[in-house]
């Protein structure tokens, strides 16, 4: 009996041995205690292209304003209402008062305390100007008072300053949407044709846009 329990100890402690051995030898082949990263990772999916390193072409906010809606315009600019007000002869409060700051002059508001930052801008609140104000006040004009950190989505910007251009009495005319550019190969001549000439269509440049709720 007990040389049956020393055999069986035996082939086990073998086994044990051979596994641990095993185990080493694999790790050295495989190197598994130092994994490496594959040249390749995943695998190639025909059709599909890396976004890495890639920005998304942004829409021109002037064909962005062609489409805008002016009713969506007035939602956003609820966020603006808690410093802003933007009827005719409105009181001006944390921020001016808006009614018709499309097209007038940058900080020109009667009564209000515009910062230097905003005082050092020259020429008029275009559609450009104030789209740039609405992404990032701060990076418009660095050392305003406005504390607002911007609209990130240029369809919003779009369709605040939509709507901010009917708070006047004289709006400005919304600039013209970019012109599809030109196909650059010809087409194909028809039989015992020749073919038809490219397009003749430049860019308009897009107006960049927009009024933002501006405090100096």
């Amino acid at each position: 009996m007990q040389d049956n329990k020393n055999t069986i100890a035996g082939w086990a402690l073998a086994g044990g041995i051979a596994a641990l051995g095993l185990s080493i030898i694999s790790g050295k082949v495989f190197h598994a205690d130092k994994p490496e990263r594959p040249e390749k990772l995943g695998y190639v999916i025909e059709g599909v292209v890396s976004s890495e390193g890639e920005a998304a072409a942004e829409v021109p906010i002037a064909t962005l304003l062609a489409s805008a809606d002016v009713a969506k315009g007035e939602k956003v600019f609820a966020k603006c209402s808690s410093c802003h007000s933007i009827n005719s002869g409105g009181a001006n409060g944390i921020g001016p008062n808006l009614y018709g700051v499309m097209g007038k002059p940058h900080a020109s508001v009667a009564g209000f305390a515009y910062s230097d930052a905003l005082k050092s801008k020259s020429g008029p609140w275009t559609f450009e100007e104030m789209n740039k104000w609405l992404t990032s006040p701060k990076a418009y004009a660095d050392g305003t008072k406005m504390s607002f950190a911007g609209l990130g989505k240029a369809e919003d910007r779009a369709n605040l300053m939509a709507w901010m251009n009917t708070q006047t009495g004289s709006p400005l005319p919304l600039p013209a949407a970019p012109a599809p550019e030109a196909a650059t190969d010809a087409a194909p001549a028809a039989e015992g044709g020749e073919a038809p000439a490219a397009a003749d269509g430049a860019a308009t440049p897009a107006a960049d846009a927009a009024a933002a709720p501006a405090a100096g």
